[in-house]
């Protein structure tokens, strides 16, 4: 490090100076509570010149309210919160709370204190109140009616941000532009003190040696009112204290280094899936667009899903990710595999932002909420969608299922279809969302493996709780979409049951009894064929649920069935009753089934 003319005179002055005895050079502070300030600081008027490192900036001085004041070269003032002496960091905030105010002027290369962590850089534009900083985060405290400041990454060019109109004003780390608490780490490596502080001795310069050297001496003294017989004790408390601390850090390694390797893993895969284009976004882009997560549209267990704008036009909802959840399995599995593909019956993925361990999905908005929302109170004219649209929001389902099945490079399984993974456009158009729980599998594959059941109960096929009723396979998808339509028939969650006779009977099993009794379907029917659609999509849905994987169609029958005209469809084996047909009967059924469908094909 280069000696500056001023700190070398200073020294002389020091070395020539025959009384130089450091007991007056013991810790002082500005006010009852301010940080502790012994070398390299000082406080000017209360301790003399050699109790400082001889550098104008570890000459601290104290305020008319006793706060203790750092002052860096460009003048720019700091109030010091707290000095990490083993650490030799300084903690600070600004005195007239706008840190990029001051670090506009300032040079930490001419400094002797370096920023803490690294810093990602952004760069500030000037721009007039009329426009150019609207669609960029604007720095408030540098702002004023007349003109905006905003900041933008560094290192891209101006005609690609369209602030052509704008003024460039400097790059300044990003972590101090947006800090709530305003408070700034600064790092100094010379002189070097933490050997001293380990041991609980001062330090001061080596007056044997070159002045960047620095020797140990004495003992640090306790505040006043400590004794000895504190000290001692707490040197056993700090004994296990550090025992503790030492097996806590080893634990925040390991979990630091797991999540490390999930975030790699995370950041490759993003590296491999630029080609399929949906846009990258930073997460203070994520906070523009939500307003500052301003409009709340829902919770669940993986995160909260906010209402946000792209522009006056284009609205989104954007599902920002609990960091406390999975590993980042589910985030790749959503744009992995919803990022890839197009289909009127699938949500669009319209962005995503993987901004260190934050991450969120952008979709598009889809303005009437979930199929949830319409089926749970069929019974409630406010709410029910009429059995013609429910027929044919049954239908877009299966469809967009089939292309998930068949209509991509490799077979998508879903594992959580359900009234609430169902949204609706503003036709009514639905459309399959979430896919944090998908697998990806070839087409010609006929089972796939499974560590752990995934799905929502009551929706989650027998097979993937055990390996006793089959092989999981895209016929799991098929038993949910077939509860999902039965729930759809009777406006009701499919975990609930039916009172009847003082009897709780299942509610599938309900309907199948009065399909096999040939009676009608007990369902409020308000114009002509509507029984007929009910019954349908009553059969459709006992079809799909079929406890033998095998005895289910595939989804591209499913589609065909519901698309069938009249109401001759025959009724399935009964996989309610004790006595569930042979499998020979239940074949014999099956192929009455593709007899009267022959254009479709099951093999897939």
């Amino acid at each position: 490090m280069n000696v500056s003319l001023t700190s070398l005179l200073w020294l002389i002055v020091f070395l020539a100076d025959h009384g130089l005895c450091f007991e007056d050079c013991n810790t002082t502070r500005c006010g009852s509570y301010g940080p502790a300030v012994r070398f390299p600081f000082r406080i000017r008027g209360r301790q003399p010149r050699h109790c400082g490192y001889p550098q104008p900036e570890f000459h601290l001085s104290c305020s008319a309210k006793n706060d203790t004041v750092l002052e860096l070269t460009t003048s720019w003032k700091l109030f010091i919160q707290k000095i990490d002496y083993k650490s030799q960091v300084i903690y600070a905030n600004d005195t007239e709370g706008c840190l990029p105010k001051g670090l506009l002027n300032f040079n930490i290369s001419l400094s002797p204190f370096h920023f803490m962590g690294d810093s990602y850089e952004r760069t500030l534009f000037n721009c007039s109140s009329s426009g150019g900083c609207e669609s960029y985060p604007q720095i408030p405290c540098l702002s004023s009616p007349q003109y905006q400041v905003c900041a933008v990454y560094s290192g891209r060019s101006v005609g690609d941000l369209d602030l052509l109109s704008c003024t460039k004003i400097r790059d300044i780390p990003y972590d101090y532009l947006y800090s709530e608490e305003s408070i700034i780490g600064l790092r100094w490596v010379n002189p070097k003190c933490t050997p001293c502080e380990v041991k609980g001795k001062y330090c001061r310069l080596n007056t044997n040696s070159t002045w960047s050297e620095t020797q140990c001496y004495g003992r640090l003294k306790p505040r006043k009112g400590q004794s000895t017989k504190f000290i001692e004790t707490g040197g056993i408390l700090g004994s296990l204290l550090l025992v503790v601390a030492s097996i806590l850090l080893y634990r925040k390694y390991r979990f630091n280094k797991t999540e490390r390797e999930y975030q790699s893993k995370i950041e490759n895969f993003l590296d491999d899936y630029k080609s399929f284009k949906p846009t990258r976004y930073s997460y203070d882009d994520i906070k523009r667009m939500t307003n500052q997560f301003k409009d709340e549209l829902g919770q669940g267990a993986y995160g909260t899903v906010y209402r946000g704008k792209l522009s006056d036009e284009i609205l989104v909802a954007v599902k920002v990710l609990n960091s406390s959840t999975g590993n980042g399995e589910d985030f790749v599995n959503e744009v992995g595999t919803i990022g890839k593909i197009h289909h009127v019956n699938v949500v669009r993925l319209v962005g995503f932002c993987a901004d260190g361990f934050r991450r969120a999905l952008v979709y598009e908005y889809l303005p009437n909420d979930t199929l949830q929302k319409f089926i749970s109170s069929a019974d409630t004219k406010n709410h029910f969608l009429g059995w013609k649209r429910l027929k044919d929001i049954a239908l877009g389902i299966a469809k967009g299922i089939e292309y998930l099945h068949q209509g991509c490079d490799q077979r998508i399984l879903h594992f959580d279809i359900k009234p609430h993974n169902i949204l609706l456009d503003h036709d009514f158009n639905p459309k399959v969302s979430d896919f944090g729980l998908a697998k990806l599998c070839a087409k010609d594959q006929s089972a796939v493996s499974m560590t752990t059941a995934r799905g929502t109960i009551g929706y989650i096929a027998p097979e993937v709780f055990s390996r006793n009723f089959g092989n999981v396979s895209y016929k799991s998808d098929v038993y949910s979409f077939g509860m999902l339509v039965l729930e759809m028939v009777g406006g009701r969650k499919i975990v609930d049951v039916t009172e009847e006779n003082d009897e709780q009977i299942y509610f599938p099993e309900w309907i199948y009894n009065l399909l096999e009794e040939g009676e009608d379907l007990r369902f409020e029917i308000e114009e002509e064929g509507d029984d007929k659609i009910a019954k349908k999509l009553a059969i459709v849905g006992l079809w799909c649920i079929q406890w033998n994987p095998t005895d289910r169609p595939s989804m591209k029958v499913a589609v065909h069935m519901l698309e069938r005209e009249g109401e001759n469809l025959p009724i399935p084996p009964n996989p309610f009753s004790s006595a569930v047909p042979t499998r020979m009967n239940a074949r014999r059924t099956r192929r009455q089934l593709h007899q009267e469908l022959e254009a479709i094909s099951e093999a897939e």
